[in-house]
């Protein structure tokens, strides 16, 4: 059997050399107040990140295993919106919403990158707090500088590599029908929603590839903090209990954030999901996320607050929590 397409086929396929990122079309109105919404976020993002790794890399008092996490965390941040924000900008100010194939790729594959490292090195601070609240005479001894410095190559590492499949099946399906792109940067589910190649075997596969780092990551931060918790009431005075939660309320804060936005876009079959929706979950996560995570750490923490006053104050007294 000739499995061939005919020539009348081959006349009614066009292949895709370029994609149309579309944005928010629906609001053509509030294109220019959404552009100086963003870019004002966008500069939040960069001044709050930019000043906890300033902080972190010049005050001793914050260079301990938890900061030194808090300060990828903070790169991680800036570098996740910038691969989507300035884009996004584009749009909304010159309606630039063209970009091409292998851009609209690398766009992709940079998102998950930088989505798999954040994903990772949560899990890996809920293991530091754990460490912390749970075995507080064993800390220095366990969190010491080779380990640390493992678990944070190691992050990154497997951030680099795990979306390597998914970029690869993604790039080589055909997209012979509509470019536009009904999202405001080239989000997997979005492209997979274009292709006109049978996807849902790859995206079982993908899925399962997703699972390995996915699936330990979020069982060792509900681990971590299911004995954070226990050892917590545990403790007899109000006081240490105070003092046992405020060493980890900043990152509690931060998790539920995180997965409260990342499980309803991320684990669902495309098929299931609303692109509508699937921008709105993008945002939280993409945008608000980074913008807060600065302000959570620095309101929370006794010693990122001491570390912000130094400067302007003479002499400061900071009370440290191990």
């Amino acid at each position: 059997m000739d499995f061939s397409q005919s020539p009348m086929e081959e006349e009614n396929l066009t292949t895709v050399t370029e994609f149309i990122i579309l944005g928010f079309p629906e609001y053509p109105e509030l294109q220019i107040p959404l552009f100086l919404l963003f870019l004002l976020i966008y500069l939040i993002i960069l001044m709050g990140n930019l000043t906890i790794i300033a902080l972190t890399c010049l005050d001793p008092r914050l260079q301990t295993p938890m900061y030194f996490f808090l300060c990828n965390l903070s790169f991680l941040d800036i570098s996740y919106t910038s691969v989507t924000l300035p884009k996004l900008l584009d749009i909304l100010l010159r309606k630039h919403q063209r970009i091409s194939v292998i851009g609209c790729f690398t766009q992709t594959y940079f998102f998950m990158f930088l989505a798999c490292v954040e994903l990772v090195i949560i899990s890996v601070m809920a293991y530091d707090r754990y460490v912390a609240v749970c075995h507080p005479l064993h800390y220095t001894l366990i969190m010491n500088q080779r380990c640390f410095l493992l678990l944070i190559t190691g992050t990154w590492v497997v951030g680099f590599l795990d979306p390597v499949a998914h970029t690869f099946f993604i790039s080589h399906f055909s997209y012979c029908g509509s470019n536009e792109i009904n999202h405001f940067f080239c989000d997997p589910a979005a492209l997979l929603k274009l292709s006109c190649s049978r996807t849902s075997a790859t995206e079982s596969v993908t899925y399962i590839l997703g699972a390995f780092v996915a699936l330990p990551c979020f069982t060792l931060t509900l681990t971590s903090y299911v004995y954070i918790i226990s050892t917590i009431l545990r403790i007899r005075s109000m006081e240490g209990k105070r003092k046992a939660f405020s060493t980890c309320s900043s990152h509690l804060t931060v998790v539920i954030l995180f997965y409260g936005t990342a499980l309803p876009l991320y684990m669902r079959p495309t098929s299931m999901q609303s692109l509508d929706l699937n921008k709105i979950l993008a945002l939280l996560y993409n945008v608000l996320i980074p913008m807060f995570n600065p302000m959570i750490y620095s309101l929370k923490n006794r010693e990122v607050k001491a570390a912000v006053r130094k400067p302007f104050n003479g002499k400061t007294n900071v009370l440290f929590i191990k």
